[in-house]
């Protein structure tokens, strides 16, 4: 078996609290309603890198002691898309660094025999075309629903997309870099492989089911 190589456009965001919120994250022991808020905060700390090369402009300001030059974001305004149900759990760790942000909906499910995504919900800002894209869910396994969502984010017009997740698996990134070699992934971790029922490993459990307490 070829070894996998993590392709350029995967950026692993290895600081230490995120090594150590994915340690208590996937922790079989962690309760919902710590599971949801670390989900939270680690989209926090996603966010930052998934917005690394947002375009500044340079504004004057006064401050209490005396006028000076500062920094604003300017270009292109962003829109957060949820892959839904679980990508919802960490949309609103985003919405608190960037409340400014549009959110769109792609409601998509897993066929249990076939593994491949149907889309059952679909609601975009009409202005994508105008908008950086940054399609979220927790989970990156087989690849499908991540291709799928993105498949309609662009069809919708967006020109500019970045895929953020909690946590990867090697078919997933290779699936998905296949289907979008111009999407940009950040996520927190990439994990072995694949079980035969598609589940990450050593993974997290099903992480929709762990943030809503449906396990």
């Amino acid at each position: 078996m070829t070894a996998f190589v993590l392709p350029s456009s995967v950026t692993v965001v290895d600081h230490p609290l995120v090594r150590h919120k994915m340690g208590l994250l996937r922790d079989v022991r962690t309760p919902t309603a710590l599971f949801r808020l670390l989900a939270r905060e680690l989209s926090l700390l996603l966010t930052y890198e998934a917005t690394r090369n947002l375009a500044l402009e340079t504004v004057e300001i006064d401050t209490p002691l005396e006028p000076m030059q500062a920094e604003r974001l300017s270009g292109k305004k962003l829109c957060f898309v949820s892959i839904l149900r679980a990508g919802n759990g960490i949309l609103d760790g985003m919405l608190d660094l960037v409340p400014s942000a549009r959110v769109g909906h792609v409601g998509l499910f897993r066929d249990p025999q076939t593994l491949r995504p149907v889309e059952y919900y679909l609601k975009l800002p009409d202005d994508l075309v105008n908008r950086d894209c940054i399609v979220v869910d927790p989970m990156l396994a087989t690849g499908h629903s991540a291709v799928a969502a993105i498949d309609s984010v662009k069809k919708a017009g967006a020109k500019n997309v970045v895929f953020v997740c909690l946590l990867a698996a090697p078919e997933g990134v290779e699936c998905l870099t296949q289907a979008h070699p111009d999407v940009k992934v950040v996520t927190c971790a990439v994990d072995r492989g694949l079980d035969d029922h598609g589940y990450i490993r050593p993974g997290l459990g099903d992480a929709g089911d762990r943030l809503f307490g449906t396990k």
